[in-house]
């Protein structure tokens, strides 16, 4: 229902106001022609010692910042700086309805507001411990090993466990916003979302994310695995009947693979060097919405580096063997999400993991919202591969490539 963006504001503000009721409320996105101080805002009620707070937490590109605001003029005050600023999306959980509302090109507000069946309880705890998306005992992460029988994380493959964990908030985040702005269509029972893993190994991607969005997120899904190996295929078809998991699992390249439909969600964790590249190039060339994925090694830039007169006055970015590695993958990177974003897709560089976890920790997340490249933008790019005297393989694989559906 299209409503006047003040009125949607205004019950917005009721509803984060409303501390005995409000569960969660989430701000993301940006409205036409203007870009909020946060990329996405969380906000909850807790109880501390000095009474209810309303605890809001604004992350930026690089980390999150949390405050505590006390319930009444305080939290009203935080309430009104966090309306005024030009969020594209709201979504509003409280014990009795969900709500979301959207803005929209013309500045008018969709509101969607749907009642639950059941009533929740407010968790208002300050101290809880860390929500986990899959509790460790899941049947899941029992039957790849991740866990024991018991439902405890094995001690050995607790870097496992967080790196899926992570990817799924991710992922999550990606999705719940690409379904709110409608770059990604709601999906169907007689419809699923369409997902792909490109180069799924094991699957613990392709598993976790099927079990996270089924059975928690309640969203219809058909996830298939690809893998250059034989025996990932049959060992993960054998993982999936045995969890009665409907997914498919394929034996191909990332560059050769076909598929009867193209995917609306891309996912590519680790895939190494220019294996990423490939697998961006794929995700472009089916039109995909929502890509997600997590590089691993930069040979291919870092070798041209070492080929090249580096231009004045960076010679000594590449003159230390280290300080060039490192510095290959932030170039490897940085074009390559330039190059998505000439091809419409709105691009963010998060950290996927804590580095003390692993040094790959970079993950390249992007939406397909069909805006036009920024000239200036292109200018940018061609400026600096000219300079560094470098090729990017994405660019090579972009080129005179058929693209996907507008």
């Amino acid at each position: 229902m299209t409503r006047s963006l003040i009125d949607a504001l205004d019950r917005v503000r009721g509803a984060l106001l409303d501390t005995d009721g409000l569960v969660r409320a989430v701000a993301s996105g940006r409205r036409k022609g203007a870009r909020p101080r946060w990329r996405r805002v969380e906000l909850r009620p807790v109880d501390l010692k000095a009474g209810r707070h309303l605890q809001v937490t604004a992350y930026d590109d690089t980390q999150a910042h949390t405050a505590n605001h006390l319930v009444g003029d305080p939290a009203t005050a935080a309430v009104a700086d966090l309306l005024a600023e030009p969020f594209g999306n709201w979504h509003v959980e409280t014990a009795t309805e969900t709500l979301q509302v959207r803005v929209t090109k013309k500045g008018e507000a969709l509101v969607h507001g749907k009642a639950r069946a059941t009533p929740v309880e407010v968790d208002r705890d300050h101290d809880r411990d860390k929500e986990r998306l899959l509790p460790p005992g899941d049947p899941v992460l029992v039957a790849l090993g991740i866990s024991d029988r018991e439902g405890r994380v094995k001690p050995s493959r607790q870097a496992k466990y967080r790196q899926v964990e992570e990817f799924l908030r991710l992922l999550d985040v990606a999705l719940r916003d690409a379904l709110a702005q409608g770059h990604l269509r709601t999906p169907t029972t007689e419809d699923p979302l369409r997902i792909v893993d490109l180069g799924c190994g094991n699957a613990y991607l392709t598993f976790a994310a099927h079990r996270f969005l089924t059975e928690v997120r309640g969203l219809p899904v058909r996830l298939t695995g690809v893998d250059v190996k034989d025996q990932s295929r049959s060992h993960n078809a054998e993982v999936a009947q045995g969890l009665g998991i409907e997914a498919d699992f394929v034996v191909g390249s990332i560059s050769g693979v076909t598929l009867q439909r193209a995917p609306e969600v891309v996912l590519a964790l680790h895939a190494c060097d220019t294996a990423t590249d490939e697998a961006l190039a794929r995700a472009v060339g089916w039109g995909a919405p929502v890509v997600l994925a997590a590089p691993c090694c930069h040979h291919d830039v870092a070798a041209q580096l070492r080929r090249s007169t580096a231009p004045a006055p960076y010679a000594m970015l590449t003159r230390h063997g280290i300080l060039r590695e490192r510095f290959a993958d932030t170039l490897t990177d940085a074009l390559r999400a330039s190059l998505l974003r000439a091809e419409g897709y709105r691009v963010e560089v998060v950290q996927f993991v804590e580095s003390r976890h692993t040094p790959r920790n970079t993950l390249l997340r992007a939406v397909r919202t069909g805006a036009s490249a920024d000239a200036a933008a292109r200018e940018e790019y061609d400026a600096l591969v000219g300079d560094w005297e470098i090729r990017p393989r994405l660019a090579e694989l972009l080129e005179g490539q058929a693209r996907g559906p507008a």
